[in-house]
């Protein structure tokens, strides 16, 4: 009877050893498949997500580096569309930059020996004189540049129509583009002439077009280049796409022409304003010059000059920043 349960009990012990090794093995089995599994889809998920992350990252790195190129670009656009060389092919001028600072140095010599021999201290003939030879000549081709950029500007709305009419007609691009460089008024016809020959050399419409807006730097030519490296790379219908810029131009025009409208009175109070003080001080030197002299004579006069017209200019820059829109 005692190795009957003896017996018994042996077998209990080992089937239930069997069992439980069954058992725990499975489990482990299970657990590492599980925790496989789970590794598994969790990286499948990390991956999901790095790969769905991965076209987002790569988007935002490239908006960022077209951004950085577009400043680098706007940057040193402004930096050649500032230096003499561009304000003068933007003015139309044949002078080369070497004769333009000749002519410049000449006239502040004049200057400088006119006011001498008015009997002024050479201090106020070298300001007088370093103004006309450096400021003058740059603010003469300034207004000339300005001038005829407007021009080109106001007849550049035109020149589009003319291409739109031609395209819709059966012209190519080029033989539309020789009509307004043959047609049209200056500086229209010489741009475009300039256009027309890069072209026929064998210079892509891309750099003839940015070679343009070098003589050019406005908005408008910067949209039309756009607009024609756009229709070269994907097609459509360049007619339709050369009309909507048009209609945009035309559109920036009267905006621009209702902010002159609407800032007249305070660029007439900042003209009245500016010009008031120098106005004043030349009526009373000619009718009470002894009541002057002491300006222009005495040491401290010079000094109130000074910071008069460094106060002056403050003051003119500050209203031209308020009365200046860019549109």
């Amino acid at each position: 009877m005692l190795l009957t349960l003896l017996i018994a009990f042996l077998g209990f012990i080992t089937i239930a050893g069997v069992g439980l090794a069954l058992t725990g093995a499975g489990s482990g089995t299970a657990d590492a498949k599980t925790l496989k599994r789970a590794q598994t889809i969790v990286g499948g998920k990390e991956t999901q997500e790095a790969g769905r992350r991965r076209p987002g990252a790569v988007q935002d790195q490239r908006r960022k580096q077209i951004l950085k190129t577009l400043r680098d670009q706007d940057r040193q656009q402004k930096k050649a569309t500032l230096s003499i060389s561009a304000k003068l092919l933007q003015a139309g001028l044949k002078l080369s930059v070497r004769a333009f600072w000749i002519i410049s140095g000449v006239l502040g010599v004049v200057v400088f020996l006119l006011v001498l021999l008015l009997g002024q201290s050479p201090l106020i003939a070298l300001g007088l004189s370093f103004a006309a030879g450096l400021g003058l000549p740059r603010w003469v081709v300034g207004i000339l540049a300005g001038m005829r950029i407007k021009k080109f500007t106001q007849a550049f709305p035109d020149a589009m129509d003319i291409i739109v009419r031609g395209i819709r007609s059966g012209l190519p691009v080029h033989d539309s583009l020789r009509v307004i460089a043959q047609e049209t008024s200056e500086p229209m016809a010489g741009e475009f002439n300039l256009l027309v020959e890069s072209i026929g050399m064998g210079v892509s419409i891309n750099q003839a077009l940015d070679k343009m807006h070098e003589h050019m730097p406005t908005a408008e030519v910067r949209f039309f280049s756009i607009v024609l490296a756009i229709q070269q790379k994907t097609g459509g219908n360049l007619a339709e796409a050369l009309s909507n810029l048009s209609t945009v131009i035309r559109a920036r025009k009267l905006m621009r022409e209702k902010v002159k409208a609407l800032s007249g009175e305070a660029v007439a109070s900042a003209f009245i304003i500016g010009s008031l003080p120098p106005a004043v001080a030349g009526l009373i030197s000619i009718t009470a010059p002894d009541y002057m002299r002491p300006l222009f004579t005495d040491p401290r006069g010079h000094m109130m000059l000074l910071v008069g017209a460094v106060w002056m200019t403050l003051g003119v820059l500050s209203m031209r920043k308020m009365i200046n829109f860019k549109l």
